[in-house]
């Protein structure tokens, strides 16, 4: 139990750093727009019947609680009273993603039809249409919704209902179902849970979903959800049916939905977080804090011996930078479990000397740190640190661990592992953390191809990332819960975030169609009001064959494609692997470059004596996401600055860039003996005296990039599959008129 609740109070620091950077809201429906959260509506409602046609209703008095309320069970309606409001005094209605076309609905109604028992009873209704007519119109949905009005459904497990389908006018093969509920208490920003409802007939059937299974409910940044994730359903707010022209080949049809019910079963099933099994422990005895920091760190090569190191730096440039590439290389060189080959997620030092009160070590990995470690031992040798042979070893030792570790069946490994004991420490699979260690693989293999390439070339052949395509959405899942069985809830939607990467990645393998590029999005539409900024010139484009809509937001004087939240590591993470700046100058490349600027403005604005924000350690405690607002669709919060994308800064604003690292170690307590620590709060000066290997991984790169000629992002290239891919870079221009829109 002991090593779980150690899992459990620390691993959500960074567990899902990727998850929450580049999170894509729910589908944004018409009441999403248009229905302020928790509004009571007037006395009359107006809905349209199963003929079309538009009526005004009174809404009844509902029924006592007694009626529709049980010890195991609450039904939300059965539409016995043919009311437009269900039993937890919530209204319904049909919504339609593009309100604009009018040849694509859906209509409800409540109609007496045969029952589950055969006697006549009053159900649900639903005629739809998805075979749009309008050319503009790229993806076709739309469906139902019933408010639940704030409903405590945390003590059921399951969502059920009965289900069938018209023989007569035909039904989808598939459809989804989604509950809604609020992310945080100011119930502004919403998150969604959702099931794919399969193999209707036209005769009653009873669907049955676990609740667990539906993830995207979960606000994985809450420590109280690790504990109890159940408390995630405490305050629905929506019940919504969805309908998509991509799921069906029946664009038309009709479904009767009776008696939604959520109920207690007693099987709730397993959920997201649940962690693996361990089948042994780490040491002979317990041991706790102190103790046991000091038994891990003797598994690695050294450990900071001080927490802060005044040092004076040379005045020339590149002198500089690489002594701040020789300290940061040292996290690499001795933050890595001797036994296993495994870099440690991060470590924090003491509260008043290194190895005390306040140390602590994570010895777990994440296969992004992996990819990136690979990296930097490539880096390492590039800089001269370590001979060709001390590389080949390295690596050769970190890829012969990567190949005894637990795989999931589809090929790709766990997105967590327990450095210590080599086992998976996640049922989770995910797209952009599998990414990553592909592209450390095929860096790998290009610097040392005689010596690495073969068994480089064997992992590589198992990875396909068809796995994570979704052919509806046309966009990639975030990943797969091994011990649900299901796909995360949410899609990468947004363009400009950092799994462009293994986007690009992935078409390049062929392993997605090149439209998977252009379907997620560079501006969401004006109506969605969430949004920071109102899209300029969102209009239809055409590129590579592919239609679909562009547009770029214009604050401070510049003019970009947002990323979603507004952060340099969403920008600029990429760019250490992928030719952005060079096959795109005009495009992305001129992309990367005004968000540099917008964070380099934004500071200026709010008097910050230095600039760069994104996802890190919070000085206080625990992890979080930063970012200037209006650089992202959604945006984050700003107050605290990272030193590791002022390094991702250097290709795009190298005299900006050096000057503020500069800033940054003359201001703040804020270098130690293996670099640069994670991040400073700008208004109060508290350091995160910590090492993540993310961030340090990306200053190290990004530090061989700039100093060595792009020369990790050459060797990227060099490989058949991602030259096969640059056409997506020169071919878009994210900027010019839609002149060969159709």
């Amino acid at each position: 139990m002991r090593k779980h609740l150690r899992i459990l109070t620390l691993l959500p620091l960074t567990m899902f750093i990727f998850a929450s950077v580049v999170s894509l809201p729910p589908a944004v429906c018409a009441e999403d727009k248009e229905q302020p959260a928790g509004e009571e509506r007037p006395v009359m409602v107006t809905r349209t019947t199963a003929s079309g046609e538009t009526v005004t209703v009174p809404i009844d008095q509902k029924k006592p609680v007694s009626e529709f309320k049980g010890e195991n069970y609450i039904i939300v309606d059965d539409f016995e009273d043919e009311e437009p409001k269900n039993n937890v005094n919530g209204e319904m209605g049909e919504w339609n993603l593009n309100p604009e076309d009018e040849t694509v609905y859906c209509r409800w109604s409540v109609v007496p039809v045969d029952g589950t028992a055969g006697a006549k009873q009053k159900t649900l209704r639903l005629e739809y249409d998805v075979d749009s007519k309008d050319e503009n119109i790229l993806q076709t949905q739309n469906g139902f919704w019933m408010k639940l009005m704030h409903l405590d459904a945390s003590g059921y497990d399951h969502l059920q209902f009965d289900i069938k389908g018209d023989a007569e006018a035909g039904y989808p093969e598939a459809f989804k179902v989604e509950l809604k509920t609020f992310k945080d208490k100011a119930r502004t920003e919403r998150i969604r849970g959702s099931a794919l409802v399969k193999g209707i007939t036209p005769e009653w059937q009873t669907i049955s979903i676990p609740l667990n299974s539906m993830t995207g409910l979960l606000d994985f940044a809450s420590p109280e959800v690790w504990k109890n994730p159940s408390i995630s359903r405490k305050d629905l707010d929506e019940f919504v049916i969805v309908f998509e022209d991509g799921r069906v080949k029946n664009k038309t049809g009709v479904i009767y939905i009776d008696n939604i019910k959520f109920v207690k079963t007693g099987q709730p099933g397993p959920t997201a977080v649940d962690f693996p099994p361990w089948d042994r422990e780490k040491t002979p005895v317990p041991l706790e804090g102190l103790e046991f920091a000091k038994f891990l760190i003797k598994r690695l090569k050294s450990f900071p011996s001080q927490i802060l190191v005044k040092k004076e730096f040379p005045k020339d440039d590149r002198e500089f930078l690489l002594e701040i590439a020789k300290d940061t290389w040292k996290f690499f060189d001795n933050i890595v479990d001797q036994q296993n080959y495994l870099p440690l997620d991060q470590v924090a030092l003491g509260e008043k000397e290194a190895v005390g009160a306040g140390t602590w070590i994570g010895d777990y990995t994440n296969v992004t740190d992996i990819g990136l470690y690979l990296m930097c031992i490539v880096s390492a040798y590039d800089f001269g640190f370590i001979t060709r042979e001390d590389a080949v070893l390295r690596l050769r030792g970190t890829l012969n661990t990567i190949e005894k570790l637990q795989h999931h069946e589809s090929g790709f490994p766990y997105n967590y592992y327990d450095t210590t004991l080599a086992i998976r420490t996640s049922y989770f699979v995910s797209f952009v953390d599998s990414g990553w260690l592909v592209m450390g693989l095929y860096v790998a293999k290009n610097a040392f191809p005689e010596e690495l390439g073969e068994q480089a070339s064997r992992m590589l052949s198992r990875y396909n990332f068809s796995f994570f395509y979704d052919p509806v959405e046309k966009q990639m899942f975030h990943g797969y819960y091994d011990n649900l069985k299901v796909y995360s809830d949410y899609h990468y939607g947004a363009f400009y975030t950092e799994p462009r990467a293994t986007s690009y990645l992935a078409i390049g393998k062929g392993d997605a169609p090149i439209e998977h590029w252009f379907y997620t999005y560079r501006t969401f539409p004006e109506t969605y009001g969430w949004q920071q900024l109102s899209p300029v010139n969102r209009v239809l484009k055409e590129t590579l064959g592919v239609k679909y809509y562009g547009g770029y937001y214009e604050w401070n004087g510049l003019r970009y494609v947002p990323s979603w939240g507004g952060s340099l590591f969403e920008a600029l993470m990429p760019t250490i692997v992928i030719k952005e700046k060079e096959l795109a100058p005009d495009s992305l490349g001129l992309n990367d470059r005004e968000h540099v600027l917008g964070h380099i403005k934004f500071a200026k604005e709010q008097a910050y004596p230095v600039w760069g924000m994104s996802p890190c350690a919070v000085p206080e405690g625990g992890y979080s996401e930063y970012g200037v607002a209006p650089l992202g669709s959604r945006g984050y919060k700003g107050g605290v600055v990272t030193p590791h994308v002022s390094f991702l800064a250097l290709e795009f604003e190298p005299e900006e860039a050096i000057k503020n690292i500069r800033t940054l170690i003359s201001n703040y307590n804020i270098y130690g003996e293996y670099g640069f620590y994670d991040a400073v709060n700008v208004k109060t000066g508290k350091v995160a005296v910590r090492y993540l290997c993310l961030d340090q991984g990306m200053i190290f790169v990004a530090l061989n990039n700039y100093l060595n000629d792009g020369i990790i992002r050459k060797r990227f290239h060099n490989e058949p599959a991602i030259k096969n891919a640059e056409k997506l870079l020169t071919e878009e221009k994210l900027f010019e008129p839609p002149s060969n829109a159709k």
